[in-house]
Parts: C-alpha cells; sequence; structure tokens
C-alpha cells in the first residue's frame, strides 16, 4: 500500500506525542502507511485495539478505520491516519504537568477511585477519561478547565466504557452530546439510559470482612438453584415493597 505524502506540520505534530501507547501506534503509521488490529495486538500487545486507536484520537491525530485481509485470509480492521487538514487539538495532548495536575484535581473532588465501579485504587492504576467521549464533544473549550468533565477509570472500567462507547448508535450515527449527558458510561450517579438503551446496573464488590456475607449468599443460591443477580433483585424487591 502507498504511503500518504504528510505535511511537515502534521508529522512534528505526530512526533510530539510522548504518551507510549498513541506514539506507538503513530510511529507504525508513519513507518508503513496504516496498522491492523492483528498487529496492536499480536506485535504490540494492545488487546483492545479501539482503545489504542482512541488515545490516538485524542491527542488530536485524525485516523481513518477500514478493513484489509489478516494473516489467516479473514478481514480484520484497520487503521490509517486521516486528513492531515482535520487535526485537533486535546487539553492532555502531550502535555504532562497539566494531566497529573487534573488528576490531582478529580482524586480531591472524587475520590481515589474508580467511578464507573466505585472501588479504589492506587493512583497509579487509575485513568483520566472524559466523561462525553472526546470523538463526540471534541475538546470543547467551556469545559476545558472543568474537572467535572472528566472521570478516573480503572482499566477495567475504561474498556468496557470504550467498548460500549464504541457500540453505541450515538457513536456510528448521530452524535449528540447531550444524549452521552444522560448515559450511565458519563455519569453514574445520574443517567436515564445505558448506551441508548432503557437499562440501569449496580456494580457491587464484598471486601475485607464483608466477603463472608458473600460466601453466604452464594450458598443460598445454590441451594435455591438461582444466579445471584437474579437473588440480590428479589431480595431487594421484597424489601422495598
Amino acid at each position: 500500500m502507498t504511503k500518504k505524502k504528510l505535511p511537515a506540520a502534521f508529522i512534528r505534530k505526530c512526533k510530539g506525542i510522548k504518551a507510549k501507547r498513541p506514539r506507538t501506534v503513530i510511529d507504525h503509521i508513519l513507518k508503513h502507511g496504516f496498522i491492523t488490529t492483528e498487529e496492536l495486538k499480536q506485535t504490540y500487545g494492545y488487546n483492545h485495539p479501539p482503545r489504542a486507536a482512541r488515545d490516538v484520537r485524542e491527542q488530536g491525530i485524525p485516523l481513518e478505520t477500514y478493513r484489509v485481509i489478516g494473516n489467516d485470509g479473514r478481514s480484520i480492521g484497520a487503521y490509517r491516519f486521516g486528513d492531515p487538514a482535520k487535526v485537533g487539538f486535546s487539553k492532555l495532548s502531550g502535555r504532562t504537568a497539566i494531566a497529573q495536575q487534573l488528576k490531582a484535581k478529580l482524586m480531591a473532588l472524587q475520590g481515589c477511585r474508580c467511578a464507573i465501579y466505585l472501588e479504589e485504587f492506587e493512583a497509579r492504576n487509575l485513568q483520566i477519561d472524559h466523561r462525553i467521549p472526546f470523538e463526540i464533544a471534541g475538546d470543547d473549550e467551556s469545559n476545558r478547565d472543568d474537572p467535572n468533565a472528566y472521570m478516573l477509570l480503572s482499566g477495567s472500567a475504561n474498556r468496557a466504557k470504550s467498548w460500549s462507547c464504541e457500540h453505541c448508535a450515538n457513536w456510528l450515527e448521530l452524535r449528540k452530546p447531550n444524549i452521552c449527558r444522560k448515559c450511565y458510561w458519563a455519569f453514574p450517579e445520574d443517567y436515564t439510559h445505558i448506551a441508548m438503551r432503557e437499562a440501569r446496573r449496580v456494580d457491587i464488590m464484598w471486601i475485607g470482612d464483608e466477603i463472608a456475607a458473600y460466601e453466604r449468599l452464594k450458598q443460598r443460591t445454590l441451594e435455591l438453584q438461582k444466579d445471584i443477580p437474579k437473588y440480590i433483585k428479589e431480595i431487594i424487591e421484597k424489601h422495598i415493597k
């Protein structure tokens, strides 16, 4: 495949990005013209290629997604640079000091915990994420300095949010920030839908001395031949009637 001839300013922008994952993707595309989901997984160990592509886009670098034939003859996804004229600028692009300051503000406001799972983590294991995906809201000037426009997520919560967002009709077609503002993945404390599905969810974790209660719950569900989520719903329904 013939590589695009890229403007010098665009190349400088690409090479100015220091974060490891987007820089890895960018360097590969600069060298080869594109990168496949297969290469992201097998060569670089990124088991969630859309997240790696999203990291690049959040740095303001436009990417196109298309299909190629993989080593086994199957059609697989691939990424290449989009229109260089559409290069954008993200608040966090290549600005480590600002990212650290923002993370400190978020921890002060929200605690050192995952906003989705509400589990406490060490600071190094939490990631800053736009509440409304960058691909939909862009780098909105009105909330650039507002920590409430961001959330801290564990790695697994971030991957779950990415997968759900990227399969949502609002991401794929509508691109309306107001829809995201009412979504669980953006504001789990106050939402009306989950990726445009009429649904509600609660994530519960038992830790420390609470584990004994979970084991009793598990034993009881085995006796009743019921699954744990269904049994918890039954208990709640009886309690709040």
